[in-house]
């Protein structure tokens, strides 16, 4: 069976400072991938366009965006669609949890990599986290034939936020990302409009390595991201 990554990001930045290693780690292997931005984060996310000129327009700030997030899929290798709902606040629909869920059915993953299900200081990313959590289950709750599609349950996990300790996240999944931290490096170079965030996830990948070192030993490990798994593996054996 085809290994399929679907990345669900509230804004269109959300899967380079998370994921890129991830997604960049996963085309290596061969895996199939897509990365799913649900808005532009034009209103909340986009600090330094808005700091550089305050009376631009929300319409050009989308523009902008796309085309980083767009150079950032680019440069990790991995197709993107970008969908519009709006950031700060997004807002959730019948219309759009249908839209999530049969993009969900059609594409099949047998990962899914979203956001933490809580974020104190982002509106968007529990929002995000609860159309991913009823898109899968929608997509393949049912587990018996019936009036709708079903596919084999995704593995489900959160990527890390940023600031995991108020999030409640508690990684329990590190992806040694070394062999292409230069992938991630160039979509972060890509991301204008959030430059400041470059240093700090570089430096977390860093830091979630030395983690990952400790955890197995394996010292081969300079640059990691860390996830938090959602739902129990089910594998032939503990060893």
């Amino acid at each position: 069976m085809k290994k399929k990554l679907l990345v669900v990001g509230a804004h269109s930045g959300d899967f380079v400072w998370r994921a890129a290693g991830t997604i960049a780690k996963a085309i290596e292997e061969g895996a199939e991938t897509l990365v799913i931005a649900l808005s532009y984060g034009e209103r909340g996310e986009s600090g330094e366009l808005w700091k550089e000129d305050p009376k631009r327009s929300v319409e050009s700030v989308k523009v902008i965006r796309k085309d980083q997030a767009q150079r950032a899929a680019d440069a990790i290798g991995t197709p993107i669609q970008f969908w519009d709902w709006g950031d700060y606040p997004m807002l959730l629909s019948d219309e759009r949890i249908a839209q999530l869920t049969a993009l969900v059915g059609d594409f099949e993953p047998t990962v899914i990599l979203s956001h933490s299900e809580k974020d104190p200081f982002n509106p968007d990313h529990p929002l995000a986290f609860q159309a991913v959590q009823r898109a899968r289950l929608l997509s393949c709750g049912a587990g018996v034939p019936s009036a709708f599609k079903n596919i084999d349950p995704p593995s489900w996990y959160a990527f890390e936020p940023h600031q995991p300790e108020l999030c409640g996240f508690a990684p329990d999944t590190f992806i040694d990302i070394t062999s292409v931290m230069d992938k991630k490096m160039a979509a972060m170079d890509c991301m204008g409009a959030q430059n400041y965030l470059k240093d700090y996830y570089a430096e977390l990948a860093a830091r979630r390595a030395n983690h990952a070192r400790r955890i197995s030993g394996q010292k081969q490990v300079q640059y990691a991201e860390a996830h938090q798994s959602f739902v129990p593996r089910i594998v032939s054996s503990i060893f």
